[in-house]
């Protein structure tokens, strides 16, 4: 069983809220700023990011906007709403919760 594999399933979602509240991003750079600021561990495919911002956008977390770039192409920014920010916030602070329990019971402090 690849255990990475599931824990990135269960926090994908939080991972590209946490990234698009920072500042307003597009799908290639969002793969490349994870990859980047996880030193390569995590290497996003467009197969599983694609699927994740379509679904915060269906619930109201994010909100996607094309933009037009000064080549005349279009690109896709995606946005946090307030909502979002707000799921993110109860994520974050679950998270943290979650891992002060794991590292109580496999990092123990010295009695």
């Amino acid at each position: 069983m690849n255990y990475g594999r599931e824990l990135l399933k269960g926090n994908t979602d939080s991972l590209l809220l946490y990234l698009i509240s920072c500042q307003p991003t597009y799908g290639y750079q969002i793969i490349k700023e994870l990859e980047k600021r996880s030193n390569g561990y995590f290497q996003f495919k467009e197969g599983t990011l694609y699927p994740a911002l379509h679904r915060l956008e269906k619930d109201k977390l994010i909100k996607g906007k094309w933009q037009m770039l000064p080549n005349g192409q279009q690109r896709r920014y995606y946005f946090i709403t307030k909502k979002g920010q707000q799921a993110l916030t109860r994520r974050l602070t679950a998270w943290q919760d979650f891992s002060t329990a794991i590292k109580a019971i496999i990092q123990p402090e010295a009695t």
